[in-house]
């Protein structure tokens, strides 16, 4: 079992995109619209298997595991009792585990070999969990989903899942300070679904095409033979990606 969880002798050629941000804020509503919106644009199926089209990588938008009931709202995920999770975690059996909200939420090993075909790996994952995550993968892209508080209270109130004193801690915890991430990419969610998720899903039709090289010299070739435009929004802050012209 450890030849397919364990990474040490897998070469990751993907990219994990780690999609993180408080309640409330959209993650889940932002990850579905892109899948929508990517699928229509571009016609996927969404399975590392799938032949990429015009030498682009697959996008993996990856479910996961959680100690909650199937029918309890929100996310499309595996339910899975605590014992579960805690014989699964014992047992190497996800790439990232991690515990938050009396909630147990886990990512299943497979993830490992999707990335080692060089797919686009897209997570929910947990704001307190970066540093572990960063550590297992050193190369991962974190994405910061954000909403004033106003916004959040009224979505938190409006899904209905949280008592007044739950949300008024998770209204709390939505005011730690994030750690110095120097990659770290921020999205404003606070509007419309429409307005940040064409934008999200645009950041990662940018990520399915193959890295450019890290010198400025190759970069300045690749940029000329292959008529790179890089990606630049106003709304997704301190980013930079370079991607053949997107046509939609």
């Amino acid at each position: 079992m450890r030849g397919l969880m364990g990474r040490e002798n897998d070469r990751m050629n993907g990219t994990l995109v780690y999609v993180m941000g408080p309640s409330g804020s959209g993650k889940d509503s932002l990850m579905a619209y892109a899948r929508r919106r990517m699928n229509a644009a571009y016609t996927l199926t969404w399975n590392a298997s799938a032949a990429p089209r015009q030498g682009l990588r697959p996008v993996i938008f990856v479910r996961r595991h959680i100690t909650r009931q199937a029918n309890a709202g929100g996310e499309r995920h595996h339910p899975i009792t605590r014992e579960e999770f805690q014989s699964c975690r014992n047992r190497g059996r996800f790439a990232l585990a991690w515990e938050s909200h009396g909630l147990c939420y886990g990512i299943g090993g497979e993830m490992n070999l999707h990335l080692a075909k060089g797919a686009v790996a897209v997570v929910n994952g947990s704001r307190e969990y970066l540093p572990e995550a960063i550590k297992n993968y050193p190369e991962l892209v974190p994405v910061l989903i954000s909403a004033t508080p106003e916004v959040l209270r009224k979505r938190l109130e409006k899904r209905g899942r949280e008592t007044a004193p739950d949300i008024g801690e998770r209204l709390q915890g939505a005011t730690l300070p994030m750690p110095e991430i120097h990659n770290l990419i921020r999205l404003d969610n606070s509007g419309t679904l429409e307005e940040a998720g064409e934008f999200f899903a645009d950041f990662l039709t940018c990520l399915r095409y193959p890295p450019i090289p890290e010198t400025k010299a190759a970069e300045d070739e690749a940029l000329r033979e292959s008529e790179v435009s890089c990606y630049r929004n106003p709304m997704v802050a301190d980013v930079r990606h370079s991607a053949p012209v997107l046509t939609f």
